[in-house]
């Protein structure tokens, strides 16, 4: 074990003695700029994250708009928005049938008809259809075309097949009139109907 470790030491010896000997016969070091070498380090590290960022996070990019020119705004379309022009409206005059709060027995079908008035400026054509809004249940009711032209300031009867539910209770469907551009309009057509 001593002739190891004499070995070792010997050879560590060795290695020492001619480290100093080449240090003293090569060239001398040169001066190493720390500050250079840590800006280096930080833009190497930094370089990839913005790359990554640049690629993910697309530039914003701002446009200005013409200060004569007004930005209209457009309601989205679903069954409780309006037309966005005074073309098409419609306002509810009476239950021409099934009157509200009318008892039904179970799984009856009937006929719910509306009187209307068209106060809009545009004719309704028969490429207008009543639609379901909301409510607890269709009542089997389908989107139903108009049957006829309905001229502007002029009172209409509109009708949609429907069926009782079978269970009992107090039941609430609503439907709107839409035009032929898809856009619902005008007040709600209440169905409401007692099932005891």
């Amino acid at each position: 074990m001593k002739t190891k470790t004499l070995v070792i030491v010997l050879l560590g010896l060795f290695l020492l003695s001619s480290c100093s000997a080449g240090a003293s016969a090569g060239p001398t070091a040169t001066s190493v700029d720390v500050g250079a070498i840590q800006t280096s380090a930080v833009e190497t590290i930094i370089a990839p994250i913005t790359q990554t960022a640049a690629a993910v996070t697309p530039a914003p990019t701002l446009t200005a708009a013409p200060t004569n020119t007004p930005v209209p705004t457009v309601s989205p379309t679903y069954a409780g928005t309006s037309t966005p022009s005074t073309c098409d409206n419609m306002k509810f005059v009476s239950d021409s049938t099934v009157p509200d709060n009318t008892p039904m027995t179970a799984g009856q079908d009937f006929v719910k008809t509306w009187k209307v008035l068209n106060t809009g400026t545009c004719s309704w054509t028969t490429s207008y259809s009543i639609i379901f809004g909301w409510g607890e249940t269709k009542m089997g009711g389908l989107t139903t075309s108009l049957t006829s032209v309905v001229a502007p300031n002029t009172e209409a009867e509109i009708s949609i097949t429907l069926k009782a539910p079978t269970k009992s209770g107090t039941y609430h469907s609503y439907w709107r009139l839409r035009n032929n551009n898809g856009y619902p309009f005008g007040t709600n057509l209440s169905v409401v109907i007692v099932v005891p």
